[in-house]
């Protein structure tokens, strides 16, 4: 069994009770074909009277039952250890941060937590009892053969180990095969969900015709993986089919001729041809079933690596206080690397932000601005030097308690199908709706809220499809406001992409917001930039001092 999905049922007890239930299920049908193959045998031969025929029926029926009894145990144990493993993979996407997800890791990721998993069910509800099964019946039935009739049992005995044999030979090779395919699925899932997401600016600058080529040699790479996988899975079974026809040709052949000279009776005759191929049955379902559970195993193997990845920031034990009111923050020599990147995101960047202090961060794309406030919101690790908040390591703090006290505001902030006012108390769920409209008002997003169909309870399309871009920024200030706690304030580019009335409404947010408040702004726009009180220019992931002077550009001339 994959051992690290055992520690994982092993910690869930209702779903190893389910699985137990279900094995133990599976067993004993198993086993209850030796009452059935010698009830058969006597009714046949005559060594048992015709009533013996509605023994033989319970026992069909009880073998019924527990086949019922198999499938919803299985079936459970499979929904149990999906949703484990999902909310494992959340919580564990949630501490390494989005600064460690790439658009194109985060298409993976979707394909993982959604078809990947899904694919585990042949595995659980499937490989397993047959894993069960394989291990304990024909091992009881080669037992009740060498009862029976030595020399088939020998037969029996010599020729069972082809089986397994057979089926690891091919089995390593399918292994190997499903791994690319399954990793063709995950590039083909992450490249898609790339280019819907820049559909807009790949259709704007007249890429999409090509990307769509794109998308169709990806297809055709995943169709042509798993053409491989379906041949190497129907050859499997033609060569456990084969092995087990053979072996069993080697005893009914001999069973026929004894019978006939009249050396061997007909009980012992039909019993032994009644319970041979139940030997060989469990193993070849058993080979059977583990290739067609290899893309589960191959997700599962994926899933965990992504459980056990290092560098998550994680909260440390006995994790410090987070100090009181608005603190200062200092970065001593900080240092960030990516993994996958030799140079590095901040280069011994020194910086020290008083507390009340609003600060713009300028510098061309990739300079390192948004990696310094992933630095602040925890999400990554500094590779040397330390961020200090109110004097104490942030690396010792309680991270859940610290980013409690953050007001954060992305360059391009998620809203969900959900209502209005769902998508602004967010961050504060214990929010009245008092609360929430006097968020929204303070964002200057009142206006067009209460505008909607039903106003606040109006519920948006994903990713807030509904709203324009200068709409979607203030829903994601009035989240913002909505934290009364929150004493420090980062924004990524709040104004990016919107026209001047919109910019205008955020910016007379943002100042509104910034007040008592330490506020990290990351700014292109010489709006947002005459907010702050100290301008920090970064290149190449270095402070450098004060940006170049700049001409005024209208905002009417950002918007994309």
């Amino acid at each position: 069994m994959h051992k690290d999905l055992l520690r994982l049922i092993r910690a869930e007890r209702a779903v190893a009770r389910h699985l137990a239930l279900c094995l133990a299920a599976a067993v004993l049908a198993g086993l209850l074909v030796l009452a059935q193959a010698e009830l058969l045998a006597g009714v046949l031969s005559g060594g048992f009277a015709p009533s013996a025929l509605w023994v033989l029926a319970g026992v069909i029926a009880v073998r019924a039952l527990l086949g019922w009894v198999q499938g919803v145990a299985a079936g459970r144990t499979a929904g149990g250890v999906k949703s484990a493993l999902r909310r494992r993979l959340l919580g564990r996407l949630h501490d390494l941060g989005p600064a460690r997800l790439t658009r194109h890791r985060s298409g993976e990721l979707v394909t993982l937590t959604g078809r990947g998993l899904d694919a585990l069910d042949p595995y659980l509800t499937g490989y397993l009892p047959a894993v069960a099964v394989a291990g304990i019946v024909p091992v009881a039935v080669l037992a009740r053969l060498f009862a029976a009739d030595l020399a088939s049992a020998v037969i029996v005995l010599v020729t069972l180990p082809l089986i397994p044999v057979f089926g690891a030979l091919v089995g390593w090779h399918t292994k190997a095969v499903t791994e690319r395919q399954w990793h063709a699925l995950s590039r083909l899932g992450g490249h898609f969900l790339d280019v819907v997401r820049g559909l807009p600016t790949l259709r704007a600058f007249g890429r999409a015709r090509y990307q769509a080529g794109v998308i169709k040699q990806v297809a055709d790479a995943h169709r042509g993986a798993t053409m491989r996988t379906l041949r190497v899975a129907f050859l499997s079974s033609l060569v456990l089919e084969l092995a087990a026809s053979l072996s069993l040709a080697l005893v009914a052949v001999p069973i026929g001729l004894r019978l006939l000279s009249g050396s061997l009776d007909l009980h012992t005759g039909l019993l032994v041809l009644l319970l041979a191929p139940e030997a060989y049955l469990p193993l070849r379902v058993m080979g059977t079933r583990f290739h067609a559970s290899m893309e589960g195993v191959a997700a599962a193997d994926q899933a965990f690596a992504v459980l056990d990845a290092e560098g998550g920031p994680e909260r440390a034990a006995g994790a410090a206080k987070v100090p009181e009111g608005v603190p200062e923050i200092r970065l001593e020599h900080v240092t960030v690397r990516y993994p996958g990147r030799d140079d590095p995101a901040l280069r011994d960047v020194s910086l020290t932000i008083a507390p009340g202090e609003r600060v713009a961060l300028v510098g061309e794309s990739g300079a390192g601005k948004s990696t310094l406030l992933h630095l602040l919101l925890g999400f990554v690790r500094p590779a040397e030097g330390r961020v200090l908040v109110g004097g104490v390591d942030l690396a010792s703090l309680d991270l859940d308690a610290w980013r409690a006290r953050l007001a954060f505001v992305p360059q391009r902030a998620h809203l969900f199908a959900a209502s209005v006012a769902d998508n602004i108390r967010l961050g504060a769920q214990a929010a009245g709706d008092a609360d929430v409209r006097a968020a929204a008002e303070a964002a200057q997003a009142a206006e067009f809220v209460e505008a909607l169909p039903q106003g606040y309870d109006t519920v948006l399309g994903e990713r807030g499809a509904d709203l324009s871009a200068g709409q979607r920024q203030r829903i994601a200030l009035a989240r913002a406001f909505c934290r009364p706690g929150a004493s420090v304030l980062l924004l990524d580019e709040p104004t990016a992409r919107l026209d001047g009335r919109s910019e205008a409404a955020v910016v007379a947010a943002t100042a509104a917001l910034a007040e008592g408040r330490t506020a990290v702004v990351v700014a292109h726009r010489p709006a947002m930039i005459e907010l702050a009180d100290r301008v920090i220019h970064l290149s190449e992931g270095r402070v450098t001092g004060p940006p170049p002077p700049r001409p005024a550009v209208p905002a009417a001339e950002g918007r994309s």
